[in-house]
């Protein structure tokens, strides 16, 4: 039953408590029998030795567990920028998500980012401030905060009873009664409001009823007639604001003395959509060549989005896959619809973080894993051959930082290239490159913490020996003017001419709206030719134009086309138009464009000065800054290339207090400095 699933993951900035959340809610619903500590490196959902190692969640991690009759899917996601593709094609699955906020924090850069990412995919979220037991913990602030940045009304639910050492509960303001936690005990204990907190209780349901009237007339004719507002209204009015993403209920606790979780659970369940009550997917139906949306039924025509590949040594490919409509059963084939192949799906899993069972089938709004698929990739639409609809595809953000790696013996060539392409598969924000003229293998990532990862899991989970040469910043080129160019191309290969003859017209796009392929070209043509010209467009985007950096915002199109049945071949064809596209763009005013970073940093207010000044001296332009209590918010933008070391830098004048955090924000032309 849809109504009885629910597909939720937990987001926020690096150290908000999400893994540990994770663990307790696993605790709790009965999955695992103990609670694993990140800091111990025992939490399940990080099983990756690196994770363990480094207390940080690197790949997301999918577990199912189950509470009051309702299954729950649960995506744990990293908060490191640099594994902001792992939180991006987890939000494009999901349903609804608990966003954690630090209590001392508040709103922390990369909170803001998944905000943003869930915002874009519409996903319904419920609030929860952790570590109300740490020094300085103030969730009246971080409501206020939500509220200012997030730009969204908040909804307290609870509020607390006492705060850092002295937090031992909430107040249930729907309810309106205490719970309290017995130490290192699962169990709760309700009880009624305390005298000298019933005043501060009573104003803030006051609150809550005033958010809550705000998108509901039910609840407003009842408060302006006088009448009591009984739970079960105030539940039902909430579920119906979450859903359409009108407020943003609030809870409080502090997951790593087991405060707070339970009243989160319930939540889950109470306030965020089943599959069937989230707007229905997106998708393209080839066939009809119209947009259309598919509605979540298990018994119509089966549709899936293969939105995570993890390698492993036995099994192969592990293809996550959240479907949207009919269901897969295990041992049948399945079709790619985008690369028009067919597959087969020879088992399903239900994924425990790195542990599974069998399942015979995959339902609508479920996710699962499949095994077998050998050309799937992250993003790929799987279903049956009758129904060709493609699913919207996700967006991942350009790698901007590239190392160079080789192998320690030349005899281990083709192993690094091998493991290369698996590492590559997995993570779409990967890109391996090989540079023509010093034969050099360069790989590129989001970050230096994303490349050290992988450099490590090449050198420790592959066993190949290498060796990695200095981070450097990923450019791209792109053209500045149009040019129209019409090419030919006559080769004989054993005896047999190829022929092809293509016109092709190049234009500067907006800049971030990436590549476009148009073909306009009139006439008819066999449908492997027109793919094949495709091919020949999309593979030159990433060959680059003079220096062999991937090509970003240009707008190809194919005006028109000289075919002939004895002669036109695909090579030909393909050959063709990726050299009608290399000349026509070396005639278009190539331009190099650089990565531009947005950077965040906190500075208590004795350094902000002195932080300012740093961020300039490398180029970078203030944008913002804001005063709390006890530090300054600055908001910067500083091209990649000038925040090499940027860290040591700030390190030395902040006494080592401040911090940052860098996220890709857009190329722009590369000025000459």
């Amino acid at each position: 039953m849809l109504s009885k699933m629910r597909n939720i993951g937990i987001m926020a900035h690096i150290d908000a408590g999400k893994t540990t959340t994770t663990e307790r809610i696993l605790f709790y619903t009965g999955k695992s029998h103990r609670i694993g500590e990140v800091d111990d490196g025992e939490a399940t959902m990080d099983w990756m030795e690196q994770e363990q190692e480094r207390g940080i969640t690197i790949q997301s991690a999918a577990t199912t567990t189950y509470w009051k009759d309702c299954q729950i899917n649960i995506i744990d996601t990293p908060g490191h920028v640099d594994f902001t593709a792992e939180v991006e094609r987890s939000l494009r699955v999901l349903d609804g998500a608990i966003t954690l906020f630090d209590a001392v924090s508040g709103v922390e850069p990369q909170t803001e980012t998944v905000w943003r990412q869930a915002t874009r995919y519409k996903v319904p979220c419920i609030g929860f401030v952790n570590k109300m037991d740490r020094l300085g913990a103030n969730f009246f602030n971080v409501l206020e905060d939500v509220n200012k940045k997030l730009k969204i009304p908040v909804a307290a639910l609870q509020i607390p009873i006492g705060k850092e050492s002295s937090f031992e509960g909430v107040i249930d303001l729907i309810e309106m009664k205490e719970i309290r936690w017995q130490e290192n005990s699962e169990n709760m204990t309700l009880s009624g409001i305390s005298s000298e907190r019933e005043a501060m209780a009573k104003e803030w349901r006051e609150k809550l009823i005033d958010t809550l009237s705000g998108t509901s007339e039910t609840i407003t004719d009842k408060y302006l007639a006088g009448e009591e507002i009984e739970a079960a209204l105030i539940k039902t009015e909430i579920r119906k604001a979450v859903l359409k993403r009108e407020i943003l209920p609030m809870f409080a606790g502090a997951s790593r003395r087991n405060l707070g979780v339970q009243p989160i659970i319930d939540a889950i369940v109470d306030y965020l959509p089943s599959p069937d009550e989230t707007e229905p997917a997106a998708g393209h139906n080839l066939k009809k060549e119209e947009d259309i949306t598919i509605p979540c039924n298990p018994k119509e025509q089966p549709l899936g989005l293969v939105f995570k590949i993890q390698n492993d040594r036995e099994a192969g490919s592990l293809c996550y896959v959240r479907m949207y409509s009919g269901s897969i059963k295990s041992g049948t084939s399945v079709y790619n619809i985008g690369k028009k192949k067919r597959e087969r799906a020879n088992r399903i899993l239900r994924m425990h973080s790195n542990k599974s069972d069998a399942i015979e089938t995959l339902s609508a709004g479920d996710i699962g894993v499949i095994i077998g698929m050998k050309l799937a990739q992250t993003g790929d639409t799987i279903g049956g051959e009758n129904w060709p609809v493609l699913l919207e595809k996700m967006q991942f953000p350009e790698p901007v930082i590239s190392i160079s790696i080789e192998p320690k013996t030349i005899s281990d060539q083709d192993k690094l290239k091998d493991i290369l392409a698996i590492l590559g598969k997995e993570d779409p924000t990967f890109t391996v490159r090989e540079n023509d003229e010093t034969g050099q293998i360069i790989i590129s990532g989001m970050g230096e913490l994303h490349l050290d990862v992988l450099v490590t899991r090449i050198l420790k989970e592959f066993k190949l020996g290498a060796k990695a040469g200095n981070p450097q910043v990923t450019y791209r080129e792109s053209i500045s003017k149009s040019i129209e160019h019409s090419e030919n191309f006559s080769k004989i290969i054993a005896g047999k001419e190829n022929a092809a003859s293509i016109t092709i017209k190049l234009e500067p796009a907006q800049r971030g709206s990436g590549n476009k392929y148009v073909f306009a070209a009139k006439g008819s043509i066999p449908d492997e030719i027109k793919d094949s010209i495709e091919r020949g467009v999309t593979g030159a985007f990433a060959s680059g134009i003079v220096m062999g950096y991937p090509c970003i915002d240009i707008l190809a199109t194919v005006t028109n086309f000289n075919y002939s049945e004895q002669t036109g071949t695909e090579f030909a064809f393909e050959a063709c138009s990726s050299m009608a596209f290399d000349e026509a763009a070396r005639n278009a005013s190539p331009i190099l464009l650089e990565p531009i970073m947005a950077v965040d940093l906190t500075s208590p207010h004795e350094f902000v000065g002195e932080v300012m000044s740093l961020v300039t001296q490398r180029g970078g332009q203030i944008l913002s800054m804001n005063s709390k209590t006890d530090i300054d918010e600055i908001k910067a933008t500083a091209p990649m290339e000038k925040m090499f070391g940027f860290m040591t830098s700030l390190r030395s004048v902040s006494q080592g207090r401040a911090s940052f955090t860098l996220v890709f924000s857009h190329f722009e032309k590369k000025s000459e400095r």
